[in-house]
């Protein structure tokens, strides 16, 4: 089989039992996907995959026998699966999928994929996702591919020869668009306050939401920036359009923004598109933490739903219930530390549930993982202020963080403080 007429054609090389990946983000290939959905003897099927857009019917309560979600990260589509046992969830490393794939401790039998239009050469491209998708594309033994004439062209380690396709399907249908968050005084006070944190001549490591976009609308006045990132969003546009991004100063793929996947609106698919200044490599290299040093001053910003008084971090999950991932996270927070004059910044708002709830907490809920530990930990953000956590004591973060917790649990947190320092302190 080789070119297609239709994506039910396509995914018909999906046989029961087999190991598949799924390229995930804005290249989430959906009318693949819907296809797949539509299929009903696919028992024993595991789908491998990150952060997938758009609809998901293969995690309907219909397939519960069928297809077996295995999510690397969990997006809002995939929570309720997860929680009710109709889909996996599997901690792990962003740097570490590739290594899992090519080693064949996740043996693929077949790669589903979006890509670009082949050039000239017969060459695609996987677009604007390429993170652990290249290591599926690499290792797989059957890809099957959307070819879509939207799907941008991108530079870096992209290429994936039309001739290694096992079938493919061409199509013209815009990708997958993340729509700005609404902007709200708590995030844009946060966003001001780590934008002060950020020297000229900085790399930059940031995702997408609302906290992203608020520092990166205050670095209009900062010189010589560089982005060594997982993925960025729209925020990136302007200034490397208004000369503030420039990757100078960088020592790991100097004069280049380096992503592994971009998400976000048409406009950073035109910017990403065919543009040389703009490479894209698999995760495994962008968050290599002996590459990410590298960089001086790199400011790595990551979020948290729950912090406790020790500086333990948790980012994918409400208690037991899965929310997220581990994602990148661990990967640029220690990356960051280890880099001369780096910033490894986690940031989050004070409260949560509409104020009823403090994110600085005594101790994480219950079921919650540890994502960044205590050891790692530097800069917590929230909008009452910043701290450093690293080289303190147990007694000290705790002070700290009480300090920029929403003032209405101070008082409370004191208390919970004094009462748990028997244990804290030994």
């Amino acid at each position: 089989m080789s070119r297609v007429s239709t994506f039910d054609e396509a995914v018909s090389l999906i046989k029961p039992g087999m190991n598949v990946f799924v390229q995930g983000g804005s290249a989430t290939p959906s009318g693949m996907l819907d296809a797949l959905s539509r299929r009903k003897n696919l028992d024993g099927v595991r789908l491998y995959h990150l952060h997938l857009a758009g609809p998901v019917g293969f995690a309907d309560r219909a397939y519960k026998d069928g297809i077996k979600s295995c999510s690397m990260f969990v997006a809002q589509n995939m929570r309720e699966a997860v929680r009710d046992g109709r889909a996996e969830y599997i901690p792990v490393f962003l740097s570490d999928i590739a290594g899992l794939f090519r080693s064949g401790r996740i043996k693929l039998d077949a790669a589903i994929v979006q890509l670009s239009p082949a050039d000239r050469h017969g060459l695609c491209s996987l677009g604007v996702s390429v993170d652990v998708a290249r290591a599926a594309v690499d290792t797989a033994g059957i890809i099957i591919a959307d070819i879509n004439r939207q799907m941008p062209r991108t530079h870096g380690n992209t290429v994936v020869p039309l001739t290694k396709l096992a079938a493919w399907v061409e199509s013209d249908h815009p990708i997958h668009e993340h729509p700005p968050e609404a902007k709200a005084e708590v995030t844009e006070r946060i966003g001001e306050i780590i934008a002060g944190l950020i020297e000229d001549g900085s790399t930059l490591q940031m995702g997408i939401g609302a906290v992203p976009d608020a520092v990166l609308a205050r670095l209009g006045n900062k010189h010589e920036l560089g982005i060594h990132t997982e993925m960025f969003s729209d925020g990136v546009v302007d200034l490397v359009r208004g000369g503030v991004i420039t990757n100078r100063n960088k020592s790991v793929h100097p004069g280049r923004s380096v992503t592994s996947f971009v998400v976000g609106s048409q406009r950073l698919f035109d910017f990403v598109n065919d543009n040389p200044l703009v490479e894209f490599h698999p995760a495994d290299r962008t968050n290599d933490t002996s590459l990410i040093r590298k960089n001086d001053r790199t400011i790595a910003i990551n979020s948290a739903l729950q912090v406790d008084l020790t500086g333990q971090v948790c980012a994918d999950s409400l208690g037991h219930n899965i929310y997220s991932g581990i994602g990148g996270q661990m990967d640029f927070i220690r990356g960051a530390a280890l880099s001369r004059g780096g910033k490894a910044i986690i940031a989050l708002p004070a409260t949560a549930s509409g104020g009823r709830l403090s994110r600085i907490a005594t101790e994480l809920t219950p079921g919650a993982g540890v994502v960044t530990t205590r050891g790692h930990v530097h800069w917590i953000v929230t909008e009452f202020g910043a701290v450093d956590l690293h080289g303190r004591s147990l007694r000290e973060r705790g002070e700290a963080l009480i300090s920029i917790a929403h003032p209405d649990f101070r008082a409370e947190l004191r208390k919970s403080l004094a009462n748990v320092r028997h244990y804290i302190l030994g």
